[in-house]
């Protein structure tokens, strides 16, 4: 038995479960290596089943060889059924499933207790283990390569699409299997807006311009922003993005486990508050990566928990001036016991191309 099933058991014990069962694909393939557009999986002290249909019955076999295999499009009968037989009754099950699914359950189920659970999974996901790390650092390696390429690419009168092209495909020709997220690619004014999407604008001198993107590497994330000048960077620009990148630096240099959500969103803040911009820092600070773009944790001022050891975060200070342009810097840290390890390594110092 791996050993995410192991601490999948205990929480369920802990919870008073005698089965779950799990919908979500991506926690599908956290718990049995198994990666596809249909599975569910069922799991009990004593078995643990995954349901799939016939496209899949061969790759299931060879990335699942540690629970049952059962090929069958009607995966609640097959539950149902094992349930029944086991004389199971407190099954839990993922919340994010659609009210129709929830009354086939409820017909597929009759007479059994239904125990719906929030961030099951997603709970024992927030704590990366070793293989985890090492594809989140080869999605790190792949972007910060794509960034350095990228900066003998731009030129005056490229477009912000064609910028966000070339880091797509550059990333994909480094490796990548695919992108983490559509790519933001914002100059000028665009880049006062934190989420822009890239238009058919050609970049010119004197503009910033931001980068946000990512790519999957054996289905985990990477999570990174750079902004760069074009010819030339006022003294506003230069103590804005100054401003930024020490507040970057500031939870770097700070983050550790122990540290509480609120002061790993309050670091960095304090720093934009205090050189007279906390109206424009109008995000969070950062958030969880791994199999999701976005997952636990999430920071805020009212949060009483800790940071921990194996967590891996984005660290995305960023000053917004309406209608002038914006600065974000964005890395993504591996928190350990004593610190934290950057493992978005391209450079951040002011670039000016």
């Amino acid at each position: 038995m791996n050993k995410r099933v192991e601490r999948f058991l205990e929480k369920m014990a802990a919870q008073g479960l005698e089965a779950m069962i799990i919908n979500n694909l991506k926690n599908v393939y956290y718990l049995t290596g198994f990666w596809g557009s249909n599975g569910t999986v069922l799991i009990t002290p004593d078995r643990q089943v995954l349901v799939t249909d016939l496209r899949y019955i061969i790759a299931a076999k060879e990335e699942a060889p540690e629970f049952e295999i059962v090929a069958d499009r009607d995966e609640l009968a097959v539950i149902a059924g094992i349930v029944k037989d086991m004389g199971l009754s407190r099954i839990g099950f993922e919340d994010e499933i659609s009210v129709a699914y929830h009354s086939r359950m409820e017909a597929s189920f009759a007479g059994l207790e239904l125990l719906s659970q929030s961030q099951f999974v997603e709970g024992l996901r927030i704590l990366k283990d070793e293989s985890e790390i090492a594809a989140i650092r080869k999605a790190c390696s792949i972007s910060d390569q794509a960034f350095r390429d990228a900066l003998d690419y731009i030129k005056p009168g490229k477009t912000e699409i064609e910028i966000a092209n070339f880091l797509d495909f550059r990333m994909r020709e480094l490796g990548a299997a695919g992108l983490s997220f559509d790519t933001i690619l914002a100059s000028g004014v665009n880049s006062s807006k934190p989420h822009a999407h890239p238009m058919h604008k050609p970049v010119e001198l004197g503009e910033a311009i931001t980068m946000d993107f990512g790519c999957l590497y054996d289905h985990y994330v990477s999570d990174m922003t750079r902004t760069i000048y074009l010819g030339h960077v006022s003294d506003e620009q230069a103590e804005i993005y100054t401003t930024v990148l020490k507040a970057n630096q500031a939870l770097i240099d700070q983050a550790k486990a122990g540290l509480g959500f609120r002061d790993f969103d309050k670091i960095p803040r304090d720093i934009i508050i205090e050189a007279g911009y906390g109206d424009y820092f109008t995000h969070g600070i950062g958030h969880g990566i791994g199999l999701d773009i976005h997952e636990e944790p999430y920071f805020n001022q009212q949060s009483k928990e800790v940071i921990q050891a194996g967590m891996v975060l984005t660290d995305e200070p960023g000053i917004y001036l309406e209608d002038k342009y914006g600065v974000r810097i964005e890395d993504d840290i591996l928190i350990t016991e004593t610190g934290c390890e950057l493992l978005t390594l391209a450079p951040k110092e002011l670039i000016v191309i």
